[in-house]
């Protein structure tokens, strides 16, 4: 009785950390507010639905980060090996100043939404933001592909792109 109470144990541990990543945002993700270079709101899903059709890479990030700061280069080396892909940052800046200052020091090309609530929202709980830089790919079905990878070179990142 006890080795099956064991197995039983070990089975659910196992099937209850094998959570399946979404390939879909929720409803309250795309609904969730952003504010654009020129301070103007958008969702997320009029985000999205710019690139509809594109593979895109989000880029979940801060100014005050250093590992976002250290992940950089990559980001540019990711850029210039894949032209064709869509760059999108969302910044977790403490302010819009904070957040306009660092695209410019660190030269950030791409599309630029700032989440006035940080990790206090709707996109932020979905997400499970637990680590910045943080990179998700959404593919040209706009489905979520790559939801959590902390490194911008990650084999799982530029497989995404890749197909």
């Amino acid at each position: 009785m006890k080795k099956l109470s064991l197995v039983i144990l070990t089975v659910v541990t196992f099937l209850s950390c094998n959570k399946q990543e979404p390939a879909q945002f929720s409803q309250e993700a795309l609904s969730d507010n952003f504010v654009t270079l020129t301070e103007q709101e958008v969702t997320l899903q009029s985000i999205l639905n710019k690139h509809k059709g594109k593979t895109i890479v989000i880029d979940i990030w801060a100014s005050w980060c250093s590992d976002c700061i250290k992940n950089m280069p990559k980001v540019k080396n990711l850029q210039a090996q894949f032209p064709d892909v869509e760059y999108v940052f969302l910044s977790l800046d403490r302010g819009v100043e904070a957040w306009k200052k660092g695209i410019k020091k660190y030269n950030v090309q791409g599309d630029h939404y700032y989440l006035p609530n940080a990790k206090d929202c709707a996109f932020a709980d979905f997400v499970n933001i637990s680590w910045i830089p943080r990179y998700m790919v959404i593919n040209k079905a706009s489905e979520i592909v790559v939801f959590n990878v902390i490194e911008a070179d990650d084999e799982k990142l530029i497989e995404a792109i890749k197909k």
